[in-house]
């Protein structure tokens, strides 16, 4: 379940930092607010998982789910350039984050 959380916080990591660059310097006020609430859920749901997950790992996880998600909607809705070697370390970074799950005892 606290993973569940933890995976749910990336993703509003990963929406939150959409809604940032979109709101273009926080000027666009819905986009500002969509910002700050998902900033808040995230760091939520964070906050709960780590309670039952290792706080290092707890914080890896969501930052790294936030990176690589950023990064794909970067790439997908911003044209982001996606080269092999910047997808090769995107990969690699799931690779850790599921190296992570698999190695980490909740508390």
């Amino acid at each position: 379940m606290y993973w569940l959380i933890l995976i749910v916080a990336g993703l509003c990591e990963c929406g939150f930092t959409t809604c940032l660059a979109l709101s273009n310097g926080l000027t666009k006020t819905s986009w500002a607010i969509a910002f700050v609430l998902l900033s808040i859920v995230s760091f939520g749901l964070v906050t709960l998982a780590a309670q039952k997950i290792p706080l290092g790992t707890a914080y890896a996880v969501w930052t790294g789910i936030g990176a690589f998600g950023t990064a794909m909607i970067g790439i997908i809705w911003f044209k982001d350039p996606a080269t092999f070697w910047r997808l090769v370390f995107l990969t690699g970074m799931i690779v850790c984050l599921v190296g992570l799950k698999v190695v980490s005892p909740e508390k």
